[in-house]
């Protein structure tokens, strides 16, 4: 069996674009997905700048009844996987054995509907509860949701590592292809958090984006101005196949996943670890996992939160990877905010259209890096013939992932 995975589909529901190409192209012009909540919304008074995805029908992805009983996060993740599995162009009981297909999606769950719901049962009592409540919001029902729509019959999971889930699922995915235990992986993540609790309590830890006139500029990984994070919701899916497989059904790649790397901090449930070792060590077994060493990476997809906690401690884990002289380094989130899970997911669409198109994008709104985050920072787009790149994660609870990706090894490859 291959030691790596080939990436043949991605489908994203983000603010700034559903495909791979246009999360990209909208970091390299700096077209931000932040807004302020419009007059009247939810969220008007909570939330001083969001993230928002676009309006989905339920009923474009879950025909019939159940389409008005299930959370935002399961209509995302539907939409995500039917463009991962379009993109890819694989069916299950048509090019594959459905058995062996897994589906690893994750996520917070319908914490929304659970909320809401909450509200009815203390207004009516017993009676106002739904008996549809748990298939509509528990966080499993994104993958069972997926897997009943289109027949994936292997195994299915789904992961709980809060901001790190959408890398772990993808990691998770190419250690299920190394085993031989499926010959494709949907994986993924998929987050609503966009409602007045979710809001509230990120408002009351003091983590969010304050103050900006302009909410375009709300989310400024690693710059001197940055005072928080931006609440974004979507989700997105990576459809990871043994190369073997892609390649006896032609199957165009975006890149090859080649390895991947998970600790913890074993520090605080919040905040990260101040010096980053343990990131530091995660990002060490990614590469090593991959069969590389630090040298062959050529850039660096941060998790870069717009925190001042986190972009330090993640500059400080670059550093001891890496040494004085750090690849290329650039967050996603200064365009789509932090999508929590749905995050890691978003910036390896990112990575892979980096290495494909060799191009590295830049973080938006880095006017002023602060000297406490001293790497190579991206601050416009920069032509450079990289074959190797980090993608980092990391959630509460300190848990820590990377990924790594090369070229694909195929010669059936994305048309740019």
């Amino acid at each position: 069996m291959s030691g790596f995975a080939a990436v043949t589909g991605i489908g994203l529901v983000t603010s700034v674009g559903s495909t791979a190409a246009q999360v990209f192209e909208a970091m390299c012009e700096g077209r931000s997905g932040l807004s302020s909540p419009p007059a009247g919304h939810p969220l008007e008074g909570s939330l001083e700048v969001a993230s928002f995805g676009p309006a989905i029908d339920p009923l474009s992805v879950l025909p019939g009844p159940d389409a008005r009983l299930v959370d935002r996060y399961i209509v995302m993740a539907l939409a995500a996987a039917e463009a991962a599995l379009a993109d890819a162009g694989v069916v299950a009981g048509r090019d594959v054995d459905p058995y062996r297909v897994a589906v690893i999606i994750s996520g917070t769950g319908g914490m929304a509907t659970l909320d809401a719901q909450a509200v009815q049962r203390e207004r009516r009592g017993r009676a106002g509860v739904s008996p549809y409540l748990l298939p509509g919001m528990l966080p499993n029902m994104g993958a069972a949701r997926v897997a009943m729509k289109y027949g994936l019959r292997g195994f299915s999971s789904t992961v709980g590592t809060a901001c790190a889930a959408g890398a772990q699922s993808i990691g998770e995915g190419l250690r299920l292809l190394r085993a031989d235990e499926a010959d494709v992986v949907v994986c993924g993540c998929s987050e609503a958090p966009l409602f007045p609790t979710m809001a509230d309590t990120f408002g009351n830890a003091r983590a969010l984006a304050r103050g900006w006139s302009d909410p375009t500029q709300a989310s400024r990984p690693f710059d001197r101005r940055r005072n928080g994070l931006v609440l974004g919701e979507g989700a997105g899916v990576v459809i990871l196949e043994r190369p073997e497989h892609a390649d006896a059904r032609r199957a165009a790649r975006y890149a090859d996943l080649l390895g991947w790397g998970a600790t913890n901090d074993a520090h605080h449930p919040t905040t990260p670890r101040p010096d980053g070792t343990a990131a530091a060590e995660c990002m060490r077994r990614a590469v090593a996992n991959a069969g590389l060493a630090p040298a062959d990476i050529g850039y660096v997809n941060a998790h870069g939160t717009s925190t001042k906690l986190g972009d330090v401690a993640e500059s400080l884990a670059i550093r001891a990877v890496f040494g004085p002289d750090t690849p290329p380094v650039s967050s996603t989130k200064g365009v789509t905010g932090h999508m929590l899970g749905a995050s890691g997911v978003a910036e390896v669409a990112v990575t892979v259209e980096a290495l494909r198109r060799g191009v590295l994008p830049p973080t938006h709104n880095l006017d002023d890096p602060d000297p406490a985050c001293d790497l190579d920072h991206l601050r416009t787009p920069r032509t450079a013939p990289v074959t190797h790149a980090l993608s980092n994660s990391f959630g509460f609870g300190g848990h820590n992932v990377s990924l790594v990706f090369g070229p694909p090894s195929s010669e059936w490859i994305k048309a740019g």
